[in-house]
């Protein structure tokens, strides 16, 4: 499903399309042809160990959207209310699993040989979900980082990312490090969860391939639970047992006595085995949360800010789905082309570009931290048909 607003009628054209879910599967082709042979010629003149945080692809190697919406993806686009689960919890011990599955249920699977565009600075997505409304602004450029602010005032839930991605290159794969912490606040009962993003990995040999790799930290100061999950991949193709698997456990922090383990994989199911009597349960279905998953729509195509990230690219977006590639070129050159022109024109006046959604800080010790100005996140006029 894909959604052109604007065009053709003297508006700015807004440029949207369904999201990739189980095993990439989507309605639009995003395949480049002969991708391995591709990527391997792109990254020729690359030293390994270089960072590719400035390193821009040609459009033929891009998705039609921009990373800052893939992140807004992973939380509003879900076929299952994970955060009611989460809040409706009876035991800090529920709400923990539940914390648990709502945190695996934001993992996506990843195309090999195309990424979305780098964010330009400022640029914005703002959109609802039912009653969750999500604002996400891109708050640095070199080195990007990404601010996330999602409330839902019903539920009384509120989530605050900041994500950092460091991508380099290691001559047969690409390990992107995702850094910077996400918080989702439970405010009925005073609970915060933070926990880390996970590295994605880009492979070219042996097997061409993509996967979500790392470790998890989960911490609720409130009630002292943790949950330490590993994530791992099957570099080698006939041993396909542990492809996208995660294990754990969940355990209180103060006599580090484990309590659950965590045992699946975030592509299929994921289960829980109560330590206390054996018991186990499936807490997270991936077929049932990020299977069938609807685009946004633009509901009010005036409130649509000149910032929405649909809107910045949408040029690139509609040029990539026409598979016109000289003038997706064209069309992400004038992108680019105008964000080195705002930062001449700061330079020139001395002015330093400061987010108009977040207040961000950095330091060496504990580096980006992003927080929201608003309390509540207002309703967006782009919305997911539920």
């Amino acid at each position: 499903m894909m959604q052109v607003t604007g065009a053709g009628n003297g508006e700015s054209r807004i440029v949207l399309t369904k999201p990739v879910t189980l095993e990439g599967e989507s309605d639009i082709d995003y395949t480049a042809p002969n991708p391995l042979r591709l990527v391997l010629s792109l990254f020729k003149n690359v030293m390994p160990g270089s960072d590719l945080s400035r390193f821009q692809l040609p459009p033929i190697f891009n998705i039609p959207k921009s990373q800052l919406q893939c992140f807004g993806e992973s939380v509003y686009c879900i076929a299952t209310d994970m955060l009611s689960r989460c809040n409706g919890g009876k035991s800090p011990q529920d709400r923990f699993i539940a914390v648990t599955a709502w945190s695996i249920s934001t993992l996506r699977p990843v195309i090999f040989g195309v990424a979305p565009y780098n964010p330009v600075l400022g640029e914005t997505h703002h959109v609802s979900s039912g009653n969750l409304n999500v604002l996400l602004e891109q708050v640095s450029h070199h080195p990007p980082v990404s601010a996330l602010h999602a409330t839902d005032e019903r539920e009384n839930v509120e989530m605050i990312w900041c994500h950092h991605p460091s991508p380099k290159f290691h001559g047969t794969s690409v390990e992107a490090e995702v850094l910077g912490k996400r918080q989702l606040k439970l405010l009925n009962h005073g609970e915060t969860y933070v926990m880390n993003s996970l590295n994605l990995l880009i492979r070219f040999l042996p097997g061409p391939g993509t996967d979500w790799v790392g470790k998890v930290k989960i911490q609720c100061q409130e009630t002292g639970l943790e949950a330490e999950l590993c994530f791992r991949s099957n570099s080698f193709l006939w041993r396909r047992g542990n492809h996208r698997s995660v294990k754990g456990k969940i355990f209180d922090s103060s006599s580090l006595q484990t309590l659950y383990e965590i045992d699946g994989h975030w592509d299929r199911t994921v289960g829980v085995k109560d330590i206390s009597n054996g018991k186990l349960t499936i807490i997270y279905n991936a077929k049932e949360v990020i299977s069938g998953l609807n685009a946004p729509i633009v509901k009010d195509p005036k409130e649509v800010w000149p910032t929405e990230s649909a809107m910045v690219w949408s040029d690139v977006s509609q040029s990539i789905l026409s598979k016109d590639w000289e003038k997706a070129r064209e069309a992400k050159k004038v992108v680019e082309e105008k964000q080195r022109e705002l930062l001449r024109e700061r330079d020139s006046r001395g002015e330093t570009w400061i987010p108009k959604h977040f207040t961000v800080s950095h330091s060496k010790e504990g580096g980006w931290d992003c927080s929201p100005i608003q309390k509540w996140v207002p309703p967006a006029p782009i919305v997911v048909p539920l």
